[in-house]
Formats: structure tokens, sequence, C-alpha cells
């Protein structure tokens, strides 16, 4: 009932995607050996003291994770997605009262030197919900409904993590967005969602009593035009209010849900100061890194600014300056082609998929690699703030191998069963 016969299991079983999942695993270890490298005369390279010995293990358990995923009965990924999904969400609340805090957020279990992150586990779990929830169809009565639940499934976890001080896993699930546009989530609500994002960078930017100004401006001039219709003009007041209500909040949430250094962050991301040796240290190494290795790179072990730790966090969230430095302009931009490469990837074998949960899952996906990747790399160059969030199969850490694995693997299992 758990384990397929041998020939079902290793039917469908996409090699492209294997590939790609190999090659950037292999890139991952070199960069992360690279690293740290000047470690090596102080211990044995087999000493789990060093952070690319704990990796290759991490490889190792990675890859057995994934031969038994291929081995399990793909039904049973469908039949037990809900189940899941709930579990993560407990693993998630018991973190807040056992959790351990690593870099400001309260999102860890410690277990004897290794620590694992269950949120990690919670996007693939919320994946397969969702393409669960989506694939059992609804009633015409209860389609009004629909939306409504389905962003449940994302809230929920949104809240547990944001009561753990990790903001930066919480808008990776934003990326579900896309699996809902997929599904016929109108694209007004895509356009809201823009806008607001829009309002927030202008709150920040300046301040509330400056949005408030530009929202009513906006408001009056579409109440000039549009005074004859009663309809229309019911409908502006209240967006008009809602606006207001959301600028307050996005100051409240800077005030009182951001910390201290992820505020900081922002405000030197947008210009509102200036701290060279402060917040914006690691952003302006990292720029330095990158931009040092030129077009070809240095080489491979050949790097300055991540041999001699001017960038904290290289083998983690700032892993991409090490590509940038040692191979280049080259070498980044084919490990992006990497990545995009398995996105599309993803996504044509998803659209091909003739059974919903697949494509939803699929999707989900593709959502969730390509945001860690977007915002990963963005916050490495310096166009994002700087969040915590790590380079799928490339950064280092147990949890994030394990969960991007699971995450991959269910979806080569599934897509032709």
């Amino acid at each position: 009932m758990f384990i397929e016969n041998r020939s079902r299991s290793s039917k469908g079983v996409d090699v492209q995607l294997i590939i790609y999942y190999l090659l950037l695993v292999a890139i991952g270890w070199l960069t992360i050996y690279s690293s740290a490298a000047n470690q090596i005369t102080n211990n044995s390279f087999f000493s789990f003291e060093n952070v690319y010995t704990k990796q290759l293990l991490f490889i190792g358990t990675s890859f057995a994770i994934a031969f038994i995923i291929l081995l399990i009965d793909s039904r049973l990924y469908v039949h037990y997605a809900m189940y899941i999904y709930f579990f993560t969400l407990l693993l998630m609340v018991l973190v807040l009262f056992i959790g351990t805090n690593i870099n400001g957020a309260h999102a860890w279990i410690k277990i004897g030197s290794f620590s694992i992150q269950p949120t990690e586990f919670t996007k693939f779990a919320t994946a397969l919900a969702l393409a669960k929830f989506f694939n059992e169809g609804k009633t015409s009565s209860e389609k009004k409904y629909l939306w409504l639940n389905a962003f449940l499934f994302i809230l929920v976890p949104i809240v547990i993590i944001l009561l753990q001080k990790d903001t930066g896993s919480a808008l990776v699930f934003l990326s579900f967005i896309i699996l809902f546009y997929r599904e016929g989530l109108t694209g007004w609500i895509l356009l809201l969602g823009a806008i607001a994002v829009g309002i927030s960078l202008f709150t920040l930017f300046l301040n509330e009593i400056y949005a408030v100004a530009m929202l009513t401006t906006v408001f009056l001039v579409f109440w000039y035009f549009q005074r004859k219709d009663r309809k229309k003009i019911i409908r502006n007041v209240v967006l008009y209010v809602c606006s207001i209500v959301f600028v307050f909040g996005v100051n409240l949430a800077y005030q009182y849900i951001l910390q201290d250094h992820q505020r900081t962050r922002i405000d030197t991301l947008i210009g509102k100061v200036a701290d060279p040796l402060g917040a914006d240290f690691n952003v302006n190494q990292s720029k330095i890194a990158i931009g040092s290795g030129g077009f070809w790179g240095k080489g491979y072990l050949n790097g300055t600014q991540t041999k001699l730790n001017y960038v904290p966090e290289q083998s983690t969230d700032f892993i991409f300056c090490g590509v940038g430095e040692e191979w280049g302009f080259v070498g980044s931009f084919v490990l992006c082609l990497l990545f995009i490469a398995l996105i599309i990837r993803i996504i044509i074998l998803a659209e091909k998929n003739r059974n919903q949960f697949v494509r939803c899952y699929g999707y989900g996906v593709a959502g969730i690699i390509f945001m860690h990747f977007f915002i990963n790399i963005g916050m490495t160059i310096g166009l994002l703030p700087i969040i915590g969030i790590p380079l799928p199969f490339i950064s280092y850490g147990g949890s994030s191998l394990w969960a991007f694995t699971i995450l991959l693997f269910i979806f080569i299992k599934i897509i032709n069963n």
C-alpha cells in the first residue's frame, strides 16, 4: 500500500528536474566549502565543526529522503495532504514554547548540535494542502467562500511565523498568490496587491500624513469625474476609507511588528538613513565581493572578500556573493539560468498534467522556489532589505535543503501518476 513496485515507482521520473537539482546542490556545496576553506588548517576535513562537512551530511540524508519519496505511493501525498499540513502547523506552535532564538527569530528546535526550522517544512505542506483543497471542487453555493478559505491556508502559518518574529519567512507564503491566480483569482486582486505595496513604500519613505494627503487627492479626482454615478461614489468611498486604514496599519506594523534591526534595514534601503558600518555593512561588502569578481571571476578558492570574512553569513543568506566573486558574471548568470530553467520546467510539467492536484502543487512549488530565489539574490545585491531567506539547494542548512528536496521530489513523484 505504502511502497510501490519498482517498475511503477520509477515510471515518470523527470531526469531534467533531477539534473537541475543535482547541479544546484553541487554548486551549493562547492561554494560553502570555498567560503570556509580557511578553516581546514584548524580542523579535519571530516570534523563536524566544519559547515561543509555538515552540509555533506545534509546532502546525503537529502538523497535518502528523495529516494524514499520516489518509492512511496503517490496517492498517499494526496490522501494525507491535510494531515501533513496540520502536523507542521502544530510543530510551528510548539516552537513558540520550546523553540530556540537564533538571529532574532524564535523559530528553531534545537536537537543536540543541530537545529530544525519547522517553518521550512510548512511551505511544502501548505502547497500540498492547497492542491488538495482546489482539487476537491466546490458546489456553486460554496464557491463564494472558495478564496476566503484558500487565503486562510496561508494566513494561519503567516500569523504563527510573525509570532516567531521571522518576518522574512512569512513573506514567502505570499508566493501562493501565483497558484491562486492560475486557479482563477481575478487580476483585480493582484492589482490591489501591487497598489498596497506602492502605498506601503510611499508611507515608509515619507510618512502617513503625506500618504493620506496623496490618497485624498486621488479620491477627490475620482469623485469629481464620477460624481454623477452613485454606485461608483460609494465604491470609491469604501476604497478610500480602507486605504486610510491600511496606511496607518502599515505604520503600526512597522513600529510594533518589525524588530529594530529590520526597521533599520528598511530605512537604509529606501535611503532614509545611512549606516555604512552598521546595517549597510553586510550589503556593501556583498556588493563589493560580487563586483570584484568581474566578468570571469577570481577563480575557485581565490576569493578575498569571502575568505577574509568581510561578508557575514556567506554560507547562508549571502552565499550568492561567493558565486559572484569567484565565478564572476558568467557564473552568476549560469546559476540564475539554472533556477529559471528549473522553475520553467516545473510550470511546463504542471500545465501538461490533467490532474488538478498535480497542477496546483506544481505552481505552489514554482512559486516558493521563485520567491526564495528572487528575495535572496535581491537582498544580496542591495535591491531588497535583508530578511534572512536562504537560496534554495545552495545555502547551508539542513532544514532548508531537506524541505526543498521534499518539495521538489514530491512533485517529481506525482507528475505522471
